[in-house]
């Protein structure tokens, strides 16, 4: 497979009408990808096992915000204490695994350099899963701290294997590349299953809810320690968008133009490794936020990163949110696995984007 991007980016810094017609542009995408975020987020507020009516949705958010008294105390307290925190972590995580995915394909230049697809986000598991079973009788901040740094460590070494063995004089072979991630997804898969079969029957159960991705562990405490590290590698990568839309014209013209085209990959890997690291670390394995959400948007608006690293940030968040509440109204009052719904949109999402590109389309 050859790498493509089908638009060549604007580069140019110079005024022109043209030029601000697409910043225009830019900028109501951005606000409507803002306003539809808003919008899932206020409908995941009112779905569930206890449904809660829009206008009732607004009482508790008014009380909590703004400390009024009209709230019903039951649905004060559910979209206070629990839905809330998970509507907010959903969007972090959302956000994160689509901003890491857009930056990564942005690297590779290629759209399926998903971070679950070249082993980002099974190495972040592996090491997630070997900090819970060495650190099981940890608690508090360490035990907390400890898991998404083992997450991070995972999804790092996982990456620069990936990258070491796909990378030959300075370019990336994409077949390469997807085949290395095969083999870390089935290496650390492996390592899983030992870590499995060793633990106890409550670890089990454990393990396997979390490989299957969930927002149930969100709290205001969960969102406490996630939202520094989210936010952090999020702002850096989005401060990559100049260096990422010179490399798709091609490292040599990348290099012409004053960017360090191997610093702004390692750059790239560390933060989407940190990215996703602490979110598989928080909440399981979540596929094809990453895949998905950055190519929707290149079909929509081109290969500029000032559009697709902010915008898939908005959208990942919006999906995980619209997913996550969706995971919580099929089969309520039980609760399917996150990872469940976005891998059933992710999966044939993913076999047509193969279809496409065989056919020459993508």
């Amino acid at each position: 497979m050859s790498a493509a991007i089908p638009h060549s980016p604007e580069l140019g810094t110079a005024p022109s009408a043209r030029a601000s017609e697409r910043a225009r542009r830019r900028t109501w995408a951005l606000v409507g990808l803002g306003g539809a975020l808003v919008l899932v987020g206020l409908i995941s507020l009112g779905a569930g096992a206890v449904a809660i009516a829009p206008a009732e949705v607004w009482a508790a958010l008014g009380a909590l915000i703004f400390k009024t008294t009209s709230a019903d105390a039951m649905h004060l307290a559910v979209v206070g204490s629990i839905r809330a925190p998970r509507v907010l972590f959903g969007a972090l995580v959302g956000a994160t695994l689509g901003v890491s995915g857009a930056a990564l394909q942005g690297i590779f230049r290629n759209p399926l350099a998903d971070p679950g697809l070249i082993g980002v986000s099974s190495g972040a598991s592996l090491g997630v899963a070997c900090a819970m079973m060495l650190g099981g009788s940890l608690t508090g901040f360490v035990a907390g701290a400890m898991i998404p740094a083992a997450g991070f460590l995972g999804g790092l070494i996982a990456t620069m294997i990936v990258y070491r063995l796909a990378t030959r004089g300075g370019r990336t072979d994409v077949a390469t590349m997807l085949l290395a991630g095969i083999a870390i997804n089935a290496f650390c898969g492996a390592g899983l299953g030992l870590l499995i079969y060793a633990s106890s029957d409550t670890e089990l159960r454990d393990f396997t809810l979390w490989t299957l991705g969930s927002l149930t562990t969100a709290s205001w405490t969960t969102l406490a320690m996630a939202t520094p590290v989210a936010l952090v590698a999020i702002g850096l990568l989005l401060s990559q968008q100049r260096q990422l839309n010179a490399m798709l014209l091609g490292e040599s013209e990348a290099f012409h133009l004053g960017i360090d085209a191997n610093r702004v990959k390692k750059r790239v890997v560390a933060l989407s490794a940190l990215a996703v690291g602490a979110s598989v670390g928080f909440a399981g394995m979540i596929g094809f936020v990453g895949l998905v959400v950055p190519h929707l948007l290149r079909l929509a608006g081109g290969a500029d990163h000032r559009l697709v690293l902010p915008g898939s940030a908005l959208l990942g968040a919006a999906l995980l949110v619209g997913a996550d509440a969706l995971a919580r109204t099929v089969a309520a009052p039980a609760e399917l696995p996150i990872g469940v719904i976005t891998s059933l949109i992710g999966a044939p999402f993913f076999l047509w984007l193969l279809t496409r590109r065989l056919k020459g389309g993508g």
